[in-house]
């Protein structure tokens, strides 16, 4: 059984969390992070500045995604 395909919606939500991982990762990441990502934008047929302009719309939710959710402070 195949799986279904991802939407638009759920390809953006993939590579915000990635991204925004990476750039939690630090400078010292940066080579893999863009060798990474730039395969990741080819195989879900996205460009880098749709990602950006969702993980802006979104930041909550990929935050939360990979646990820096908001708190209580």
């Amino acid at each position: 059984m195949a799986a279904r395909p991802k939407s638009k919606e759920e390809r953006l939500f993939s590579a915000a969390v990635l991204r925004r991982s990476f750039e939690l990762r630090g400078e010292e990441h940066r080579e893999q992070f863009r060798f990474v990502y730039e395969g990741v934008l080819r195989d879900l047929e996205l460009e880098a500045p749709e990602v950006e302009a969702y993980l802006a719309a979104h930041r909550e939710e990929v935050e939360s995604a990979i646990g820096r959710g908001t708190r209580a402070r």
